[in-house]
């Protein structure tokens, strides 16, 4: 939202802040500013000068040569490339020396052997809007030579607000001067527009108009209006003024709108977007020459019909979205954008004005399907005000009557379901202090209320009873809605910054969440970034297909995580990024099983990871990552995750091709069910340059029965010594290691305390297709000192268990 710092301070005569000191304020309530553009200082070389002579270029069909009186006592040659040039005009000029906003230097120049000596300025050229088809002509009685800033009122500060979608009543000038104001809305005042004598005579017919009501249909100033769909359209508001005089708006209306960034068409459509910006209200003018039947019909459109918007092109419409349209076709899309046909121009005489409440779901949905935004459908979308209808309509006639001229007919039209009554709410001076911290008193949240327009209807021994204006109507609705604008007004940075006494919940951490806790405290212990991908795929990577995709390309849900790792590695790869180690803990999408309607949805953790285990240095050689890294990674994550209940085997994951055969492994639970796996990726899987390392990566499966964890014990230190027995068995290759431990665990019973693998040996002695491993096998027993003979009977029958279950026998 652009917003001028003149027209702030014309609405809120009080506020004597400095544009900074603004800034400031705005950031405080809740809507930062993104930029504050002052918009005089890069145009102070400008001036305003008088063209008095204009022929054709010589040598140029398309250029023209101007006489420019600048106020140096000389005339000027300039050549131009404008077609709206006229003699007698008045254009801001940038002279010889000057500097235009961006750095552009002006000088002395020859053009198709023709001097110039300066540039008359366009729009665009001076940062003050995008067109760039003419010059820009200034309209009044101007002195050449004048400041251009001065001379136009474009000493201004623009501020760029970021304004919150809950936040619609900051949509407009009103909505921002009443946060700053020091007395709040009771002190904005709508200020008179600076027009002579013709003002006083416009603001009395503006005033002195009379609403004929309905709740369906009515008519009045030849015009007959019919409101079909009053769902879409709660209220329609409407008027009629004949024989206005369409042509360029004076230069004060042209300047407060090209302060605001938006360049100023005619003086009818310049009025409409002038009170847009000024109350948050969207207008819209028609050519009442142009509605068929002077009817006005609120209605859904037809499967298929179409309109010319605005913008030049043709639109295909569907029955969910609302038109405005007249006896025969549509002439607008209701909230969104006009129709060319009834536009208004320069021959225009009557206008129909239509002001009006449209829902803003429907808005909303009309403007994703047509691909189409608006500051209209930017305000609608969120919500405008629907109490301050009536107001916007009469202040845009009486701004009309201002710079168009013409005739009000006396009576306007206003149809629709009357409203429901404001909603009152309840609030606790003593729930106020107990949720923010600090003792409020009823008259204390009164006076930080009443200011923004709300209203106390009641006062209880316990509580207020707060009536909600129309202009907050779509946020607040809860008795916590109204603490946090206390806060928000009290100011956040005056807080106690102390802790104050506090009762630990009562309710449990959800398990999954801590679960999740768990596995990132690990991997970024590890040294991983945790990442953050949209859950978006490609038809490839994704089985479940979205209805209102966000892009074609990606109309998908994901099925893992990996891919989308993948995608931030390549982004990392093309920045030069050697070593990367990224994670990710989010959701993946199957189709929806047999009866369900929504597809099935798992939490999963994956990892991604290339480049050196640690940084280079002279004392020993960097490695890169093997698979013994990404199993070892596999092992603790499966501790972690199933608490010593799930095991890693070789082979890859099922149905997962992007994993080298033979550099691969899989997890499994206790049933052998798969929850997980990951491998060396293989190559053209990843688009990585020739400097890359190997990339590998894992994904496992958080399941909620995984979440659930046994409570902590205590166990005492051992007080015996144990006993160690070191063996070198003779593997089959067939055979894994973790099936070996296993045997060895169970046939050594209670005794055997832990079994550890240190050393592998293939070659000479060791048989073909076989591989030696040596275990360590460590025996203690908890309440005496064990015997050499009891050791020995273990470790016998581990030997024999070995044997018989695995086909491995002890290497001699």
């Amino acid at each position: 939202m652009n917003v001028s710092y003149r027209w702030l301070t014309a609405l809120a005569p009080g506020l004597a802040d400095s544009p900074e000191r603004v800034a400031d304020r705005l950031a405080m309530y809740g809507a930062p500013v993104d930029e504050v553009v002052h918009l005089g200082e890069p145009l102070a070389d400008i001036v305003v000068a008088r063209v008095t002579g204009v022929r054709r270029h010589p040598n140029a069909d398309r250029l023209s040569l101007c006489e420019v009186d600048a106020g140096t006592g000389e005339t000027l040659p300039v050549v131009c490339g404008a077609p709206n040039v006229q003699v007698g005009s008045f254009y801001p000029f940038a002279p010889v020396g000057a500097r235009l906003p961006g750095g552009v230097a002006i000088r002395r120049a020859k053009i198709r052997g023709e001097e110039s000596q300066g540039m008359l300025c366009s729009e665009r050229e001076l940062g003050l809007g995008r067109d760039h088809s003419g010059i820009m002509e200034l309209r009044g009685d101007f002195r050449p030579g004048e400041s251009f800033v001065s001379a136009t009122g474009m000493d201004d500060v623009r501020f760029v607000v970021d304004v919150t979608p809950n936040r619609p009543d900051l949509l407009s000038h009103w909505g921002i001067a009443r946060e700053l104001a020091p007395g709040g809305e009771s002190s904005l005042r709508l200020p008179a527009f600076p027009n002579g004598a013709s003002v006083g005579a416009a603001a009395s017919r503006a005033a002195a108009l009379r609403l004929r009501v309905g709740e369906r249909e009515e008519e009045a100033g030849g015009v007959r209006v019919v409101l079909e769909d009053s769902s879409g359209c709660p209220r329609y508001l409407g008027a009629v003024i004949r024989n206005v005089r369409v042509g360029p708006s004076p230069e004060w209306l042209a300047t407060r709108l090209r302060a605001v960034g938006v360049r100023p068409i005619n003086n009818v459509v310049d009025a409409t977007n002038y009170v847009l910006y000024e109350l948050g209200q969207p207008l819209h003018a028609f050519d009442l020459a142009h509605l068929t039947g002077s009817e006005v019909r609120i209605r859904r459109a037809a499967a298929g019909e179409t309109i010319v918007t605005l913008d030049g092109e043709s639109r295909v419409l569907d029955e969910d979205m609302l038109v405005i349209a007249d006896a025969e076709r549509p002439v607008a899309v209701a909230g969104v954008m006009g129709g060319q046909d009834s536009e208004v121009r320069d021959e225009t005489r009557d206008i129909f004005l239509e002001c009006a409440l449209f829902d803003p779901k429907r808005t909303r949905r009309t403007r994703r399907a047509l691909g189409l935004t608006t500051d209209a459908s930017h305000r609608y979308e969120r919500g405008v005000d629907p109490d301050g209808l009536e107001q916007a309509l009469r202040r845009v006639v009486e701004l009309i009557l201002t710079v168009a001229g013409g005739e009000l007919e006396p009576e306007a039209i206003d149809v629709g379901p009357r409203r429901d009554e404001a909603m009152v709410i309840a609030v606790r001076p003593a729930r106020v202090s107990r949720l923010l911290g600090v003792d409020f008193d009823a008259d204390a949240v009164a006076g930080y209320l009443e200011p923004l327009g709300f209203e106390v209807c009641g006062r209880e021994d316990s509580e207020l009873r707060i009536r909600v204006p129309g202009h907050r109507c779509y946020d607040v609705q809860r008795e916590v809605d109204l603490i946090e604008e206390v806060a928000r007004r009290h100011g956040y940075d005056r807080f106690p910054e102390s802790l104050r006494e506090f009762r630990p919940s009562v309710v449990p951490d959800d398990p999954m969440a801590g679960l999740e806790s768990r596995v990132r405290s690990l991997l970024v212990t590890r040294g991983f970034l945790e990442a953050r991908t949209a859950p978006f795929a490609t038809e490839r990577d994704g089985d479940v297909a979205l209805v209102n995709p966000l892009s074609a390309a990606e109309g998908r849900l994901r099925r893992a995580l990996v891919p989308g790792l993948l995608r931030q590695l390549e982004k990392n790869f093309d920045r030069a990024a050697r070593n990367v180690r990224l994670f990710e803990i989010g959701t993946a999408f199957a189709p929806a099983e047999d009866g369900a309607a929504l597809p099935v949805e798992t939490t999963r953790v994956a990892a991604v990871f290339t480049g050196l285990r640690h940084p280079p240095h002279w004392s020993d050689e960097a490695k890169s990552y093997d698979i013994w890294d990404l199993k070892a990674l596999a092992a603790e994550l499966a501790d972690v995750v199933g608490s010593g209940k799930l095991a890693l085997e070789p082979g890859g994951p099922e149905g997962a091709r992007i994993y080298a055969d033979g550099e691969a492994l899989r997890v499994v639970d206790s049933e052998g069910v798969e929850v997980g796996g990951g491998g060396l990726i293989r190559r053209g899987v990843v688009d990585a340059p020739a400097w890359a390392g190997p990339v590998w990566a894992f994904e496992l499966t958080l399941r909620p029965d995984f979440a659930r964890r046994e409570p902590i014990r205590f166990r005492a230190l051992p007080t015996f010594p144990a006993i160690e027995r070191d063996v070198a068995l003779l593997v089959p290759d067939r055979v894994p290691a973790a099936r070996v431990e296993a045997v060895i665990r169970e046939a050594g019973g209670k005794l055997l305390e832990s079994v550890s693998p240190f050393d592998l040996y293939r070659g000479r002695g060791v048989p073909d297709e076989m591989r030696s491993i040596a275990y360590r096998l460590r025996f203690r027993a908890p309440d005496r000192t064990l015997t050499d003979r009891e050791v020995d009977r273990a470790f016998e029958r581990v030997l024999q268990r070995l044997k018989e279950e695995v086909g491995v026998e002890r290497r001699t």
